[in-house]
């Protein structure tokens, strides 16, 4: 009796065909790349992977076979991204900071929880910095990590959890929430009007070296603010951000703009003075949180105790 057995089944012949993936240079030659194109020479990246020089340069120059392209050029000064060069390392640092990020959510939180927290660099160093301390205490102990930058985070790359910006009111990113427009100001040091003497009116403070930061619009605002027509196109340097202007200003380079959220210590510390006096506000201070911790509680609670500190300290002028 012949034994039976069971036909095989049918298969369509796609579901045999593996899609290949784009093919991938081997990580560890392009983590030496990456490391070498960031740190500028092949010992500084050896120091911050922990392997030998040559290990590093071995694997650039490995990378660059498998590429057929060359990407580092290596001198006495250090190392220089090609043209090709530069193009991958922008693709490669976008990759590993997503990665990066990515492990960050991976990894275990700690009991307390992490907070990262962007904001404007005037308020941070100036304003956050200062009450770190009670921003751990209203936050029970979240660990923080406080960044100072101007830019907005890519939530979905997990970059920050909240941002503190400043903008117009109209213009809000969306989910943002208003936080305070403070009231804005001239300051100068002492030692300045010490040297220049302190200005009677607008007119006067129009013609005046002011330091403004990446162009005059701030201060033409602010002008037309005040209301006052300005007659003539105003002069002094231009910086980077408000911080850097309120740093000149202490150094008797000019006159900034500011607020009391930025140099109330300078102020009531003698080191900056309020030049006449003005009632003029502009732009403001928002919240942006990252869409998946909108309902934590220790945002809420961060949500909290900057409404409330903020107000007060615009309140004690």
């Amino acid at each position: 009796m012949k034994s039976r057995t069971n036909p095989m089944p049918k298969t369509n012949p796609a579901d045999d065909v593996l899609v290949e993936s784009p093919r991938m240079p081997p990580l560890v030659m392009v983590r030496a790349f990456e490391a070498a194109a960031r740190a500028g020479s092949m010992r500084k990246a050896a120091d911050d992977i922990g392997v030998s020089h040559t290990v590093i340069s071995r694997h650039v120059r490995n990378l660059e076979a498998w590429a057929g392209r060359k990407l580092l050029e290596t001198g006495p000064r250090g190392t220089l991204l090609t043209q090709e060069g530069a193009i991958f390392h922008r693709a490669v640092s976008e990759a590993f900071q997503i990665i990066a990020a990515a492990a960050v959510e991976l990894r275990p939180r700690t009991r307390k929880g992490m907070l990262r927290i962007w904001a404007m660099p005037g308020l941070a160093t100036r304003w956050l910095a200062p009450r770190l301390s009670e921003i751990e205490r209203t936050l029970a102990g979240a660990d923080i990590v406080l960044r100072a930058i101007d830019r907005l985070p890519d939530f979905s790359k997990s970059e920050a959890d909240v941002m503190i910006g400043f903008g117009s009111r109209g213009d809000l990113p969306a989910g943002a929430t208003w936080l305070i427009s403070p009231r804005v100001f001239p300051v100068a040091s002492k030692v300045w009007i010490k040297r220049n003497g302190q200005p009677k009116d607008l007119t006067e403070l129009s013609r005046l070296p002011l330091i403004h930061e990446e162009s005059r619009h701030q201060w033409t605002s602010w002008f037309k603010g005040a209301g006052y027509k300005l007659r003539g196109a105003l002069s002094g340097p231009m910086l980077w951000d408000a911080n850097m202007a309120i740093d000149a200003a202490l150094a008797g380079q000019g006159i900034a703009l500011a607020s009391r959220l930025t140099v109330a210590q300078e102020i009531d510390g003698g080191n900056l003075v309020e030049l006449l006096r003005t009632n003029v506000k502009l732009n403001g201070y928002y919240l942006h949180i990252r869409p998946e911790r909108s309902r934590d509680p220790v945002i809420e609670r961060l949500r909290i105790w900057l409404d409330d500190g903020l107000r007060k300290e615009e309140q004690s002028r």
